[in-house]
């Protein structure tokens, strides 16, 4: 289940996608120097950026979701860096939109005074 206040972190190279738990972990351990039980969601993509794997900690154990589109591509660029992701940019990643030009309404809050 994804947690609106997790971090959400993509990685910025392209990974075996044979890879599971075991193995994304490593790569978790070794590329961000986190742990994966700190309840952060971390995001694959394989080189033909048609697969995509997020791996995360729920409480009691690892999850891993997997996603392979059929006949297109997801928007990914690989540079130098990390991407911190919101949910909201997760969503239109997933969606098949390209999630670093799109730019959603900005929250509002309301303040109720008596």
């Amino acid at each position: 289940m994804l947690v609106a206040k997790a971090p959400i972190y993509l990685a910025n190279f392209a990974v075996d996608m044979r890879k599971s738990i075991n193995g994304l972990s490593v790569m978790v351990q070794e590329h961000f120097k986190n742990s994966v039980e700190e309840g952060i969601y971390y995001v694959f993509s394989n080189r033909q950026m048609n697969k995509i794997k997020i791996l995360y900690w729920e409480t009691n154990g690892y999850c891993l979701w997997y996603k392979r589109l059929e006949s297109s591509k997801f928007k990914l660029i690989y540079d130098q860096e990390t991407h911190n992701l919101t949910t909201q940019q997760l969503q239109w990643l997933l969606s098949g939109l390209d999630y670093q030009n799109i730019q959603g309404h900005k929250a509002k809050k309301y303040d109720i005074l008596y």
